[in-house]
């Protein structure tokens, strides 16, 4: 074996070396990707209740404010 095949051959070992670390750490972040999207969507998932538990105030308190008005106004009627 020459020198130049040696280069080669260290040049190649390297490359294919990085090659592997570098699918390996792909992987490894797509794990911890996968983790901190479940607690994102979690978080959001709560989140998403908080605003619909908040509707359906707004909603009850819209009605109850039509119904009242309602009432209001059919009073004045009736005088």
């Amino acid at each position: 074996m020459n020198q130049y095949s040696m280069v080669a051959f260290i040049v190649l070992v390297v490359m294919v070396t990085s090659l592997i670390r570098a699918s390996l750490g792909l992987k490894r972040r797509g794990r911890l990707d996968a983790v901190r999207d479940d607690g994102a969507m979690q978080r959001m998932e709560a989140e998403m209740k908080q605003l619909k538990d908040r509707l359906a105030v707004l909603e009850r308190i819209t009605v109850e404010k039509e119904n009242s008005l309602e009432r209001e106004i059919e009073k004045l009627r009736d005088r």
